[in-house]
């Protein structure tokens, strides 16, 4: 779920005929004078650490996109219920975040807590500049849900708590932990002989055996959604150069996109353009591929950790979801085998000058429970921040092939930030890579290419730049 630049926001919402006065000219988020302190504290308790008042309402508002509102109704608001049975929940969903809830920061009263997701999200820098958003600290340095020796901060994936940061301040809970990797189905692989590839050779071998079997076509990709091939392109550039592969290219570093690293994984991938994709691969779109995949007219293809979950509707009782990550490609790569790009996502907000905001820290506190945490897993069947939320439970196939793999990556979970920092540069990216796959670039021309946005991004004095 992508968010809107603010660019797009701001066309959107006058299509909509929505006002948006509360959200300042900036075009980029930066913290600037208007910027939000912590939350008032009240008197605090061993049950209630965060000092939030239980006389005032609670309104929550959830995005009602893939994973539904179920997940608040029925898992988090009875969780804090159970704590704070005085506590007065409001709960309401839409599909368009923005529309809803914008005129409510206009009219200085938000609700508590937000899930600021979907293609009509609101953006999440310009609200931050504004002051508009509580602090997060105060949540992450409270007692933990499930032990108050355990601060919060200790119990979550400390990538989730650096994604959500603006220069240094947390305003952005980033809940669901995304996984990438290559999907399959481990019947058809087990039923076939086929062995999941440990090198960039054997991956090769695989897609030759399966091409010469006349079943189905080794490889695609949502070809109408590029970002599914350039995100496998530069996970695999990053494990054979490193980390700081994707660090260059996040801070517009002077040749970044030329760097060796980048040219040799932009290579492999456009042998498996030209001799492995499912047919008419480029005019497909995610479920088009992923519906194929499911039909069994192709083998493999790369996505998130969300898609067991998308398919749910369509995918044989049978099939098996299980992933792998991106094969070694030679004995000098710089990360070892399942180095795979982990990236938190489906963002919470709490609305700084809402009429009761650390009742909004509060329910985060009991969303990042392992009870809250677990329960979310097996409905809406996605990986979470939480570490250890999936221990014990009977996970669907998908996900606990990617919770394995989670729990193996250790140090070694890559991920790149100017698709969120920069919307333009991801567009172009996007473009080319599709161009790229379908041998309409070669991969010099790619490179040139993403460099040249690149360069003009850091060369634009209007564009607010960011570094990690």
């Amino acid at each position: 779920m992508t968010q809107l630049s603010r660019r797009e926001l701001l066309r959107s919402a006058v299509l909509a005929g929505v006002a948006l006065p509360v959200l300042s000219a900036c075009a980029s988020p930066v913290v600037g004078g208007g910027a939000s302190s912590a939350p008032a504290v009240g008197a605090t308790s061993a049950a209630n650490p965060l000092g939030f008042a239980e006389n005032k309402p609670l309104e929550i508002w959830i995005f009602d996109g893939g994973f539904g509102d179920a997940y608040a109704k029925n898992i988090h608001e009875p969780l804090i219920k159970a704590k704070h049975p005085t506590l007065e929940i409001k709960h309401n969903a839409t599909k368009e975040v923005a529309k809803t809830l914008q005129p409510r920061f206009a009219g200085g009263n938000p609700p508590e807590f937000i899930n600021n997701s979907g293609a009509n999200a609101m953006d999440f820098g310009a609200l931050v500049q504004d002051g508009q958003l509580a602090d997060l600290t105060p949540l992450y340095d409270a007692p933990s849900w499930d032990d108050p020796a355990v601060t919060v901060r200790d119990t979550i994936d400390p990538t989730a708590i650096e994604l959500g940061s603006y220069e240094g301040k947390p305003y952005v809970l980033n809940y669901a932990n995304t996984v990438w990797g290559i999907w399959y189905s481990q019947k058809l692989f087990d039923d076939e002989g086929w062995q999941v590839p440990k090198t960039w050779a054997d991956f090769l071998a695989l897609c030759e055996t399966i091409k010469k079997s006349g079943k189905m076509a080794p490889f695609t990709y949502a070809g109408k959604h590029p970002f599914y091939i350039y995100e496998a392109i530069l996970t695999l550039a990053a494990k054979i150069g490193g980390k700081d592969v994707l660090k260059n290219i996040d801070n517009l570093e002077d040749g970044a996109w030329k760097a060796e690293p980048v040219k040799q994984a932009a290579t492999a991938f456009t042998q498996l353009g030209a001799e492995y994709l499912l047919q008419g691969t480029a005019g497909l779109d995610h479920i088009q591929t992923q519906t194929a995949h499911n039909k069994g007219q192709v083998a493999m293809l790369p996505c998130g950790s969300w898609l067991e979950n998308e398919q749910k509707d369509s995918t044989p009782a049978d099939f098996g979801y299980a992933m792998f990550p991106l094969p070694d490609f030679g004995p000098s790569d710089a990360l070892p085998y399942g180095t795979m790009h982990v990236q938190p996502g489906e963002e919470y907000i709490v609305p700084a000058k809402s009429a009761n905001p650390r009742a909004g820290l509060e329910y985060m506190r009991a969303m990042l429970s392992k009870e809250g945490a677990g329960k979310f897993m097996e409905l809406v069947s996605t990986l979470t921040v939480v570490k250890g939320a999936g221990e014990g439970l009977a996970l669907k196939p998908g996900l606990k092939s990617a919770s394995a793999a989670l729990a193996a990556v250790g140090d070694n979970a890559v991920w790149f930030l100017f698709r969120k920092w920069y919307v333009d540069m991801h567009d172009e990216v996007a473009a080319a890579s599709g161009q790229l796959m379908s041998g309409k670039l070669t991969v010099d021309e790619w490179m040139e290419r993403a460099q040249k946005k690149a360069d003009s991004i850091k060369s634009d004095s209007s564009v607010k730049k960011f570094t990690r």
